[in-house]
């Protein structure tokens, strides 16, 4: 087992399987050593979350955002072949909230995210970073993330 299966198991995570695009795109592409993911949509076997945060609480948009983080790591075991032992560097991620108008605390959000790829990779997994609230996310969910990964 790898040392980062390890550490999911320690957090108790079991990662879901990689969600399939749902539109014209390829979950990953690796160029040289760095692989870029897709947006990853706050979707999960029991659909997910859906709508604008600031309507949602802080704390749901966070749930939100640690469910794309999941799905961003599901990507990425598949683009390692199965073994995330592999990553040598979260590079950057890019979050996306749906938002009500009012709604500021935007990066707070993305924290989910954030806070899990270093839960999970300790200091390989903290990144540079955007978060950005937007008036809609496909399917009406509430987060996305995309994400630049260094592989060995």
């Amino acid at each position: 087992m790898s040392k980062i299966d390890e550490r999911l198991k320690e957090l108790n995570i079991e990662l879901p399987n990689p969600p399939l695009p749902v539109a014209s795109y390829v979950p990953y592409v690796q160029t040289g050593n760095q692989v870029l993911i897709s947006g990853q949509i706050s979707i999960a076997p029991d659909g997910g979350i859906k709508g604008k945060v600031g309507e949602l609480s802080l704390e749901e948009g966070q749930k939100a955002a640690r469910l794309c983080g999941l799905n961003l790591l599901a990507q990425m075991k598949a683009a390692c072949g199965g073994d995330l032992d592999r990553v040598v560097r979260i590079v950057k991620l890019g979050g996306f909230v749906n938002v009500t108008p009012d709604f500021d605390p935007i990066p707070a959000v993305i924290n989910g995210c954030s806070d899990l790829m270093v839960e999970v990779f300790g200091d390989v997994g903290k990144h540079a970073r955007s978060a950005v609230g937007v008036a809609n996310l496909p399917l009406g969910f509430a987060v996305e993330v995309d994400a630049i990964i260094e592989v060995k």
